[in-house]
């Protein structure tokens, strides 16, 4: 009896992706057999896990491999594994959908990139996977059974916008990928991959250290299969054993990447309790680096054998893109995530790989330069997560930061550089955040640092306004904000110099700001005079622990509720307007007029530092109407 055929749609994301693959631009096309290699190497890993922790689980795990099975006549290539397998509803799941989150953003970018280079490195950043293999088939072919289960499932496709299903009796427990391969093109890099020739330099070049048998059908009826592969695990091998080849095509196994990694980073404790690892920095950030969905952390392995894809205990949330693999010799095989969060060893481990990363990043800084810009470039806003709640390591974490600043337009700068440019007698690092590099440097609060040639980092990241207020300084100075509290730039001497003229300044200027205080006490805290200004009439200022007005939008964005806050306007004494504003207050104190012009006063500084007006409408009518009286 046969069982009735399927047709179904792929999900749009996934179409769109095949056809990419297909016509695809990618110059390697090699990189499919690796694909499903290790998707066969990951099946597998997961029936040796089941099997540990299912004791009742119908399967055969004696002999786990993996088969690469040619067929020059009839021009097909299959790659079989006798790991865990597939029911239908994973068949239509993992390869009929793409699940993966920052698919349409990558299709966006994709459809937008100007030559083949950028659509490659996209491709690169994305990895494919099983849609891989349309590179070099016309149609692709999967019969999987799951192990445990009675009924297996075939899966066709050529790559268009729809694929068959249907229940299989006689399936073998794993999973058989079939490709009925094109013709043969040099120049379009299409080799023969029938060729078992070809199919070894394929294997050992990205698949030699598979830790399953990677066997091939040899040619003849009665010829035995031949291992292609060595199966030694990169980690258990001494550095000088492994070329620097071997541990990318390791990386680009374990994360998916099509890319080289940035660095390689090995650790190997000995003592009371034992563990290798063998971690990875990406060259570039992927694409969920900053969604909820996405998955973290790196691959476990206990003296050898796969216990889980995703360990988030052994790596903090804010080094979330590390890529490798730890492999501990004391823990249980039948270890659960929650187990780990308590264990002991591994928070032991976790320590030590966190140290060991940032100290990485930090002799990249002197060692080589370029490579850690293209580091903080890709990682840095993530890394920056790690100030909020990495206490142990918060030091180290200041130590590998890089922050824009108005020493040098284009170049970062580290705290330790900015430190040693710090002038004489000053106290604390200044820093301002906000929106943009432009916002800030055009701010009011800018003119007197500017003026009197002080460094101001620019913090642009929407972390940069959590962690400033979270750390309380580096190497003894401490972070000051120059957009809060008051601002003192002056010397001793310089103060000693202007001290009875500044006592004058302030009984000028105490009428005006008592008016100003009251006329607008419905949005101001405080009116003052300012030493922060050089050319703007005003500035709006919060108090030393006020939220920024940045950091209470994205409370707000969040739901959260929160008070108003009423925050500081200081006046520039020098300023023009600001003393015709006081001598006509002077002369009349009544007059109706002048309280609009200290309302627009007041909202022209809320514009310039970024603000939202909370009447824009009124702001342009009375504006207007003072622009009409000056025709």
């Amino acid at each position: 009896m046969t069982t009735p055929i399927e047709t179904l749609e792929f999900q749009s994301e996934a179409r769109q992706l095949l056809q990419l693959m297909i016509h695809s631009i990618y110059s390697n096309k090699d990189t499919f057999l690796r694909e499903l290699v290790s998707n066969a190497s990951d099946a597998l890993d997961k029936l040796r896990l089941e099997s540990y922790r299912d004791k009742d689980l119908d399967a055969d795990t004696s002999d786990l491999h993996i088969t690469i099975e040619t067929d020059p006549a009839g021009r097909t290539l299959t790659v079989r594994d006798n790991g865990i397998g597939m029911t239908r509803d994973e068949v239509v799941a993992l390869i009929g959908t793409i699940a993966k989150s920052g698919t349409a953003d990558f299709l966006t970018k994709l459809k937008e990139a100007k030559d083949a280079a950028a659509s490659q490195d996209l491709i690169g950043q994305f990895g494919v996977g099983f849609y891989a293999s349309f590179m070099v088939a016309d149609k692709v072919t999967l019969v999987t059974r799951r192990a445990g289960t009675a009924e297996g499932v075939r899966w066709e496709s050529s790559g268009e916008g729809t694929y068959t299903i249907q229940a299989v009796e006689d399936a073998p427990q794993g999973t058989a990928v079939t490709l009925h391969l094109k013709p043969e093109d040099a120049e379009d890099h299409l080799y023969d991959y029938t060729s078992p020739a070809k199919i070894r330099e394929i294997v050992k070049r990205y698949s030699d250290f598979i830790t399953w048998p990677i066997r091939m059908t040899g040619e003849g009826e009665n010829a035995e299969a031949e291992t292609v592969n060595s199966m030694k695990a990169l980690w258990a091998r001494s550095s000088s054993e492994v070329t620097e080849d071997e541990y990318h095509e390791f990386y680009k196994h374990v994360s998916h990447d099509w890319q080289d990694p940035l660095e390689t980073i090995r650790l190997q404790a000995e003592g009371t309790f034992e563990y290798q690892a063998l971690l990875f920095l990406p060259s570039r950030a992927p694409m969920d680096l900053f969604m909820r969905e996405r998955k973290r952390g790196v691959q476990l392995y206990v003296k050898r054998v796969f216990i889980m894809d995703d360990c988030e205990s052994l790596v903090p949330e804010y080094l979330r893109f590390v890529k490798g693999v730890v492999d501990a010799q004391d823990l249980s095989l039948n270890v659960s995530r929650e187990i780990l969060q308590q264990d002991r060893q591994i928070q032991l481990i976790r320590r030590r790989l966190v140290k060991k990363v940032l100290s990485t990043v930090k002799t990249m800084m002197t060692a080589d330069a370029e490579k850690y810009a293209t580091f903080w470039q890709e990682f840095g806003r993530a890394v920056k997560e790690g100030l909020l709640d990495d206490f142990e390591n918060r030091e180290a974490i200041l130590e590998i930061s890089s922050f824009a600043s108005t020493h040098d337009a284009e170049k970062p700068t580290s705290l330790r550089d900015y430190v040693s440019r710090m002038k004489d007698g000053q106290e604390h690092i200044y820093y301002m955040t906000g929106e943009s590099r432009s916002a800030i440097e055009n701010s009011p609060h800018m003119e007197a640092f500017r003026a009197k040639g002080y460094e101001v980092l620019v913090l642009t990241d929407p972390i940069d306004e959590m962690w400033v207020d979270a750390v309380p300084g580096f190497d003894g100075k401490q972070f000051q904000s120059i957009a809060k509290g008051q601002v003192d730039l002056e010397s001793d001497e310089d103060k000693k110099a202007t001290e009875v003229a500044r006592e004058q300044q302030k009984k000028d200027f105490e009428n005006l700001l008592t008016w100003m205080a009251a006329a607008l006490g419905d949005t101001v805290k405080e009116v003052r005079l300012s030493s922060r200004l050089t050319t703007s009439p005003a500035c709006i200022v919060g108090d030393t622990h006020d939220l920024t007005p940045t950091l209470e939008k994205m409370y707000r964005a969040m739901g959260q509720e929160l008070p108003p806050i009423k925050r500081i306007l200081e006046l520039n004494p020098e300023h023009a307007l600001v003393t015709g504003l006081r001598e006509a207050h002077a002369s009349r104190p009544d007059d109706e007029g002048l309280a609009e012009t200290a309302e627009l006063l007041y909202g022209m500084a809320l514009l310039a530092e970024g603000g939202e007006l909370a009447d824009p409408s009124r702001f342009i009518k009375l504006l207007a109407g003072r622009l009409e009286k000056t025709l």
